[in-house]
């Protein structure tokens, strides 16, 4: 496997992630988790560390598979990303309950990458009145993010907007 260090992050991420928006299913339409849980391994066998999933996947299922599937493994030997999910959040208080909702579907003490997901020029005007980024940089300063980031779904100029707001961990772009 071949790894990128990012030295400001201090972190050697694999340069293949693995995203689990499209994991396998069963005929009933819900993640099929013994074959899901063979490709978790055999990825981890190969060198990948960096985990991706999000609210929204697998009908909102795919946090709670991650969250189990990834305790099979020492919590140090991979990164783990998830997202706040934007497209249901109105108010500081949604932000506030989705994110403290999703560590306890996923059972973890911090989460390594954490992304305002799916900005859009719309979300980022709620972000930014709603005090949002400043809720998530206390998460951050209290040690339950690791490192905070965004993803962006609109156009360049709303992308450098959100981009030279602040000085950003990461982003990931579609």
């Amino acid at each position: 496997m071949e790894y990128v260090n990012l030295e400001k992050l201090n972190a050697r991420v694999s340069r293949l992630g693995f995203g689990c928006m499209r994991l396998p299913v069963t005929q009933e339409g819900k993640i099929d988790e013994p074959r899901a849980a063979a490709m978790f391994d055999t990825a981890i066998k190969a060198g990948v560390n960096y985990f991706d999933t999000a609210y929204f996947y697998h009908n909102h299922t795919s946090e709670e598979f991650v969250g189990r599937a990834l305790k099979a493994y020492p919590r140090e030997s991979f990164y783990l990303a998830t997202k706040l999910p934007l497209a249901v959040i109105n108010t500081l208080e949604d932000a506030v309950r989705i994110f403290n909702g999703q560590f306890e579907t996923m059972q973890v003490e911090y989460f390594d990458f954490y992304l305002l997901h799916c900005v859009n020029a719309q979300r980022w005007k709620m972000v930014l009145e709603n005090g949002i980024i400043d809720y998530l940089l206390e998460q951050q300063k209290a040690g339950r993010i690791r490192h905070l980031g965004f993803s962006s779904h609109d156009s360049y100029e709303v992308f450098e907007q959100v981009l030279t707001y602040r000085d950003w961990d990461f982003c990931q772009i579609q």
